[in-house]
This record gives structure tokens, sequence and C-alpha cells, in this order.
């Protein structure tokens, strides 16, 4: 098996001694797409920028396919190897074409070269009818797709991207990342994706980063990272918004009874009794019944008696935070909303499996 084609090793980034960044070890696999998420000013651009040889860092050393890289060797020859693309698509005013060939123009690479390759990335973007076009009189989403092509179009090693899609309109990005995710998988670019958008993590990455106050706390498949965070700030980051400090009274034949304020929960992992943890539950693991309902048709052994505090619109479904001693947030259908007779103040029951919860283990 092959080396990282990036690694990071005991990185620090101080702005005015401020700590920005504190990265003790990173690697990026070669054909990884890799999404590093975060709230703002986490320090992901500072990263992106370290591992593109755009920033020095202020302790320790990036180093490319195992070696370093020398501000007066060879650094202008690795950053050739990479393309970037930002959040403003940053075109010069002229043709789309003439601006997907710039890259390759400045490497002197043969005309009759250029051509073939401008229209092959033209293609690839979908926006092979717009050559002759100015680039002043396209859309957002248009002159990122040029943006995008003029990056790929020169073959890159590493592909990286900060936000990229953050002043798109929804339907717009949607449709970018979908053809930007054929291509990744088609080409396998090892790639490095900036975002705060869980959304788009999950959408085009094979890795997940969770970086926050410049650190990177989790680093690992998408569907580990959103559905097992290592701890409540991650746990809240990717989304998990009912989390409940308890500690484990007993465990038999594989369910654990958490204690919590108010209520006993049973719980279906690997615990130690007297141990503290944190239980988290997604939106979504909650089902919400009326007060009084026969729940006959739920095998949920966890049933909490509550009051809805309060609803909030979240596309198609609600946002309910329901007042059960603590508080727990659900997801709900309008459509179940309105059948259920549901509204702010109404006495609920909040239900889940025992499988539902991920459980976090407190040190």
């Amino acid at each position: 098996m092959s080396g990282p084609i990036l690694c990071i090793e005991r990185v620090k980034v101080t702005y005015d001694g401020r700590l920005i960044l504190d990265a003790p070890s990173f690697e990026v696999q070669e054909g990884q797409t890799l999404a590093v998420i975060g709230p703002n000013g986490a320090g992901k651009s500072t990263l992106l920028r370290l591992l593109g040889f755009l920033e020095h860092p202020t302790e320790g050393r990036v180093l490319f396919r195992g070696q370093p890289v020398q501000p007066y060797g060879n650094l202008l020859m690795v950053r050739r190897r990479m393309a970037s693309v930002f959040q403003e698509p940053l075109l010069t005013d002229g043709t789309v074409e003439g601006n997907v060939a710039l890259g390759l123009r400045l490497r002197r690479v043969d005309s009759t070269e250029v051509s073939r390759r401008v229209q092959e990335s033209m293609a690839t973007l979908g926006i092979g009818h717009l050559a002759k076009r100015r680039t002043r009189t396209l859309s957002g989403g248009e002159a990122q797709r040029v943006s995008l092509a003029r990056a790929l179009v020169l073959d890159p090693e590493v592909f990286l991207l900060d936000e990229p899609f953050a002043a798109l309109d929804p339907p717009t990005r949607e449709g970018l990342l979908v053809d930007l995710k054929a291509i990744l998988d088609k080409r396998r670019i090892t790639t490095i994706f900036v975002t705060h958008d869980r959304n788009e993590a999950l959408a085009l990455s094979d890795q997940v980063a969770v970086m926050i106050g410049g650190r990177v706390l989790q680093m690992d498949m998408p569907e580990r990272v959103f559905a097992e965070p290592l701890n409540e700030d991650v746990a809240r980051f990717v989304g998990i918004e009912t989390i409940l400090r308890g500690h484990v009274q007993s465990v038999s034949q594989g369910l654990a009874t958490v204690e919590i304020p108010g209520w006993a929960l049973e719980v279906a992992a690997p615990l130690t009794p007297g141990e503290r943890v944190l239980v988290c539950l997604r939106p979504e693991e909650i089902t919400l019944f009326p007060r009084g309902a026969i729940l006959t048709t739920s095998s949920a052994r966890n049933q909490l008696y509550g009051r809805v505090v309060r609803h909030l619109s979240a596309g198609p479904t609600y946002r309910v935070t329901i007042d059960c001693g603590v508080l727990i947030v659900a997801a709900v259908t309008r459509q179940s909303w309105e059948q259920l007779g549901l509204h702010d103040g109404a006495d609920v029951v909040a239900a889940f499996k025992a499988t539902a919860p991920h459980v976090i283990h407190c040190a």
C-alpha cells in the first residue's frame, strides 16, 4: 500500500500570538475525497492552505509524497501538481474558453493539446455551449462550473476546494454536486473539500474530518462520523440535537439501564455499571404520540412523557422541542403533525427504541 500523498507533522499555526491550528498529525491518502467540516472559524481554510502549500506553518511541516517542500526548492513544482477552486470563481474578463485554457497556456502546453483538453473539460462540466460567452455575463452556477473546468483541465494530482458552493442557490448547488461527484468517482483525483455544510460533505466525500477550535476532533468514513461521533462537540455539529447526561445503573442481557434526570432509559450498548455517559439521539429516531394514545404498534422500549415547547419549520418536517424534564428534539412530518393534532403546549409521549441512542463514554 502506498503512503499518504499529503502528511502533516506536528503543525501549529498562530496569528498575532493566537493559536489558529493545532494538528499533531494528519494524512490524506491518494485517490481520497476528504471533506473537512466544522463551524466558521474552526481553522478549515487554514488547513487547506497548508495542504496546498499556500501558507507556511508556524511550527512543524507538511510533506508531499513523503518529502518536505522547500520554499526555494521544489515549491513551484509541487504547486503545479495541484489545482484550487474557491467560493468566488475569480475569472478573468474574457471568454469561457479562454478562462478554461488559462492554466494550460501558462504552462506552455501545445495549442492543439490545449484546444483538445479545453473542449473535453467544458463538455464534462456541461458548459461547452458557453465557450464564446464573456464571463461577466454568466450566472453564479455557470461561473463556478467554469472555475471547476479550469482547475480540472490541468489533470491535478491534488484538487483543493474551499467552500465552492456556498454562494449558490440550492438547486444550482445540488446539480453541481451531482456532476462533480461523478467526475471525482471516475477520475479518482485526490480531493480536499472544505465546507460547513454537512449535506455537501455526505454527498461528495468518502472521508470526513471534523474541525472545531483549530483541531481535528474526528476523521473517519462519513457514515461513522455522523452516526458515531466521538465527543459532544462533534455530536452537536453533525446534527445530534438531543444529548442527555446520565450514568449506567445496571446491565442485563445486553440492555443497559441509564439514569437521566427524571427517567431511566433502556439502551442497547456495551456499557459498564457506574460509568457516566452521554446518550445521543437524532431527531428522526424519536416518534411522538399524543398523551393517552395506546401504543400497541410501537416497539419502542423508551417512552417519555412531556409537553411540546415549540415547533420550527425545517422544509417538509417540523423540529419539535419537547420538555420531558429534559429537552428532547424530534423530527415530525407536517402530515403527522396535523393528523396527530399536535400543537405547542400539547401533552405527548416521546418514544424511541433501545437501539436508537449513540452513547459517548465520559472521561
